[in-house]
């Protein structure tokens, strides 16, 4: 755990350009692997909005550290909120983990899989709630349509799992060529 998070410091304290050319396949090496390119789907730029339509912000999505990492760079539409994850398969758990962070000091660890086609990922907070004692967990999934957009799911549970509210539920859309 102590060099995943070293790697995502690193990663952060370097800058990445951006680029419209499609991603190249991974060359041979340790993160050719078919479980490995289980998440490529999210591969791209693209234009994210909410659920009634409205633009929530921009995210380009590379493979990075040939391409062993799947990097996000997220911009909100509103300035606020821009964060970064990265994301890769960690073939000793046998999982996707993705370590999100933001300008607002958040950060975020999820692990899971491919579950009925979705990249389901889940983790949970670190203080317990102060009313209830639980420890909030956090679920989101990424589902790829047949028209090539991405729906993300992202769901919160205050209750142990028993039930789960809807933090955002967008559509990902490859952004137009310029």
């Amino acid at each position: 755990m102590r060099a995943f998070v070293l790697l995502i410091l690193l990663l952060m304290s370097t800058s990445v350009s951006a680029t419209d050319a499609p991603v190249a396949p991974p060359a041979p090496g340790s993160c050719a692997g078919t479980a490995h390119r289980q998440f490529d789907f999210w591969l791209g730029e693209w234009v994210v909005t909410g659920k009634a339509g409205k633009i929530a912000g921009h995210s380009r999505i590379e493979a990075i550290l040939g391409a062993c990492v799947i990097a996000e760079h997220w911009s909100s539409a509103s300035g606020k909120g821009d964060g970064k994850s990265f994301n890769l398969y960690n073939r000793q758990s046998g999982q996707w983990e993705q370590f999100w962070v933001d300008g607002q000091g958040t950060r975020l660890l999820l692990s899971g899989g491919l579950v009925d086609g979705r990249m389901v990922l889940s983790g949970r907070q670190l203080k317990p709630d102060a009313a209830t004692g639980l420890v909030q967990q956090e679920r989101i999934s990424w589902t790829p349509n047949g028209d090539g957009s991405v729906r993300q799911l992202w769901e919160s549970s205050r209750d142990g799992g028993k039930t789960w509210a809807v933090v955002f539920d967008g559509m990902y859309r490859r952004r137009a060529a310029q």
